[in-house]
Protein backbone atom coordinates (compact mmCIF):
# COMPACT_ATOMS: atom_id res chain seq x y z
CA UNK A 1 0.00 0.00 0.00
CA UNK A 2 1.00 3.27 -0.95
CA UNK A 3 0.17 6.46 0.99
CA UNK A 4 0.60 10.10 -0.18
CA UNK A 5 0.48 12.78 2.90
CA UNK A 6 -0.01 15.38 0.06
CA UNK A 7 -2.86 13.48 -2.01
CA UNK A 8 -4.63 12.23 0.69
CA UNK A 9 -5.44 9.22 -0.55
CA UNK A 10 -4.41 5.26 -0.91
CA UNK A 11 -2.94 3.69 -4.06
CA UNK A 12 -4.08 -0.39 -3.93
CA UNK A 13 -1.85 -2.25 -6.06
CA UNK A 14 1.79 -3.51 -6.37
CA UNK A 15 3.60 -0.87 -3.76
CA UNK A 16 7.22 -1.12 -5.33
CA UNK A 17 6.13 -0.24 -8.83
CA UNK A 18 4.34 2.87 -7.59
CA UNK A 19 7.09 4.05 -5.33
CA UNK A 20 9.40 3.34 -8.42
CA UNK A 21 7.24 5.98 -10.41
CA UNK A 22 6.95 8.24 -7.41
CA UNK A 23 11.37 7.95 -7.19
CA UNK A 24 11.30 8.63 -10.69
CA UNK A 25 9.28 11.67 -10.80
CA UNK A 26 11.04 13.10 -7.88
CA UNK A 27 14.38 12.97 -9.77
CA UNK A 28 13.12 14.82 -12.56
CA UNK A 29 14.73 18.22 -10.62
CA UNK A 30 17.82 18.23 -10.44
CA UNK A 31 17.75 20.01 -6.78
CA UNK A 32 16.43 16.94 -5.39
CA UNK A 33 18.40 15.40 -2.66
CA UNK A 34 17.77 12.76 0.28
CA UNK A 35 20.11 15.16 3.46
CA UNK A 36 19.39 11.81 6.26
CA UNK A 37 18.12 8.38 6.15
CA UNK A 38 17.50 6.18 9.20
CA UNK A 39 17.07 2.45 8.83
CA UNK A 40 16.35 0.09 11.45
CA UNK A 41 15.22 -3.44 9.99
CA UNK A 42 12.37 -3.78 7.61
CA UNK A 43 12.03 0.32 7.89
CA UNK A 44 13.58 3.07 6.59
CA UNK A 45 13.25 7.37 6.36
CA UNK A 46 14.25 9.26 4.16
CA UNK A 47 14.48 12.97 4.52
CA UNK A 48 14.43 14.91 1.25
CA UNK A 49 15.31 18.59 0.18
CA UNK A 50 13.94 20.22 -3.61
CA UNK A 51 12.04 22.87 -5.29
CA UNK A 52 8.63 22.06 -7.00
CA UNK A 53 7.72 24.92 -9.04
CA UNK A 54 10.33 27.84 -7.29
CA UNK A 55 8.83 26.77 -3.23
CA UNK A 56 11.82 25.31 -1.05
CA UNK A 57 10.47 21.43 -0.06
CA UNK A 58 11.63 19.85 3.02
CA UNK A 59 10.10 16.42 3.17
CA UNK A 60 10.49 12.71 4.91
CA UNK A 61 9.42 9.28 3.09
CA UNK A 62 8.35 6.30 5.34
CA UNK A 63 9.38 2.99 3.78
CA UNK A 64 8.23 -0.75 5.04
CA UNK A 65 9.40 -3.73 3.37
CA UNK A 66 8.92 -7.09 3.70
CA UNK A 67 10.95 -10.00 4.21
CA UNK A 68 11.80 -10.46 0.67
CA UNK A 69 12.82 -6.21 0.59
CA UNK A 70 9.91 -5.45 -1.35
CA UNK A 71 8.11 -2.69 -0.40
CA UNK A 72 5.29 -2.79 0.87
CA UNK A 73 3.74 0.91 2.31
CA UNK A 74 5.53 3.63 1.43
CA UNK A 75 4.73 7.24 2.87
CA UNK A 76 5.27 10.69 1.68
CA UNK A 77 5.21 13.63 3.97
CA UNK A 78 6.00 17.25 2.92
CA UNK A 79 6.25 20.74 4.03
CA UNK A 80 5.62 23.69 4.25
CA UNK A 81 2.04 24.22 3.13
CA UNK A 82 3.08 26.31 0.42
CA UNK A 83 4.73 23.41 -0.71
CA UNK A 84 2.07 20.95 0.22
CA UNK A 85 0.22 23.06 -2.42
CA UNK A 86 2.74 22.77 -4.81
CA UNK A 87 3.74 18.74 -4.57
CA UNK A 88 -0.75 18.07 -4.30
CA UNK A 89 -0.74 19.49 -7.59
CA UNK A 90 2.20 17.51 -9.24
CA UNK A 91 0.87 13.99 -7.24
CA UNK A 92 -2.13 14.89 -8.73
CA UNK A 93 -0.91 15.10 -12.29
CA UNK A 94 1.37 11.94 -11.35
CA UNK A 95 -1.46 9.92 -10.20
CA UNK A 96 -3.97 10.25 -13.17
CA UNK A 97 -0.59 9.32 -15.36
CA UNK A 98 -0.26 6.08 -13.12
CA UNK A 99 -3.60 4.84 -13.13
CA UNK A 100 -2.36 1.82 -15.36
CA UNK A 101 0.15 0.46 -13.57
CA UNK A 102 -2.97 0.25 -10.54
CA UNK A 103 -5.84 -1.32 -12.44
Amino acid sequence: MLYLNAASQALPGEASDVAEAITDSSNSSDKFRYTKEIVDGHHAMLEFETTVDGKAVNGVDIITCDDDGKIVEFKVMVRPLQAVNAVHQQMGQMLERMKSLTE
